[in-house]
């Protein structure tokens, strides 16, 4: 079995209909630039030999990782960022593939590892939480900016607005329209739909998290809990490819950027490389109605 170093690389530009490959014959050099249509992809591949394929980790990136493997062949997904210095010239299809070819034999470049099919699970349902979360808040700061203009004055804060809301609606409601009441109780019916509907998500995340050894055992760290846990465990893909805790600490762009000239080097604020959504579950704990997880989550991004 031949060993990656030695199998044939191919650098693949993924897309909805058109994908782009290209390959060159390491013995005569030639280049092969090939289109395929979606419906091509897999049979393509099953007719080939064992390769190294590589493809930028976009959309539908590890979809293909899972099916090119199951085929037999290697599958390097690669960050676009890093991919993109590659691109000579204009950029388009065949140029993208070639430079996904090129950045595939960059020692320096660390590939993303191809993630399960339970891990894109987690993150939809994360994503899903996460919207349905910005939404909830766009719609009490619309509550709390609107309500000012009539003189009410509400906290900040999603649950002590909901707390106090009411009690101040009954107050002022000598002075406010009667229309802008009931209008204001149909917000709030709203928001409370929105919050059944996290809750039913949090539900499921947490079933995840008791399916997953990786992420049990996450949860025995203090601090973290099923929403930090489900959504680290399927962000890192295996927590083993990090050497140590600061390495893990610098994934999620927690340690400091550096600066330096002349032999001398300055340090300032953290980087924010990371996924964000992962780095402010663990800094400020998973905001979920059934479950707070406390700051103390970021313990585990010091721990070696």
């Amino acid at each position: 079995m031949k060993t990656t170093a030695q199998l044939p690389i191919i650098g693949m530009d993924i897309a909805k209909n058109v994908f782009q490959l290209h390959m060159v014959d390491p013995e005569t050099g030639e280049i092969e630039r090939l289109k395929l249509k979606r419906d091509r992809v897999a049979a393509f591949f099953a007719n080939r030999q064992p390769s190294l394929v590589a493809v930028e980790a976009c959309g539908g990136a590890h979809h293909w990782g899972r099916a090119l493997q199951s085929q037999g062949h290697q599958v390097k997904l690669l960050p676009p960022k890093q991919v993109r210095p590659f691109v000579s010239r204009d950029k388009t299809d065949a140029r993208d593939a070639q430079a996904i070819w090129v950045a595939a034999q960059q020692p320096h470049i660390f590939e993303v590892p191809v993630k399960s099919e339970q891990q894109q699970a987690c993150l939809t349902l994360h994503r899903m939480r996460a919207q349905l979360m910005k939404i909830r808040i766009m719609q009490t700061n619309a509550l709390r900016g609107l309500l000012y203009k009539f003189g009410i004055v509400l906290p900040d804060g999603h649950r002590t607005l909901l707390n106090r809301i009411q009690g101040e609606l009954a107050k002022a409601s000598d002075k406010l329209p009667g229309v802008i009441t009931e209008s204001v109780l149909e917000q709030l019916a709203r928001v409370d739909r929105l919050q059944e509907d996290i809750d039913h998500i949090d539900k499921r995340l947490v079933i995840m998290g008791k399916q997953n050894q990786q992420m049990l055992a996450l949860q025995t760290i203090p601090g973290i809990g099923p929403m930090t846990a489900t959504a680290l465990a399927a962000t890192a893909t295996d927590m083993s490819d990090f050497r140590s805790g600061r390495q893990f600490a610098a994934w999620l762009g927690l340690t400091p950027k550096q600066t330096g000239t002349g032999g001398k080097i300055r340090q300032m604020g953290i980087s924010k490389r990371g996924d964000a959504y992962v780095r402010t579950l663990l800094m400020h704990g998973g905001q979920s109605h059934h479950c707070q997880e406390s700051e103390n989550g970021k313990r585990l991004a010091m721990s070696s």
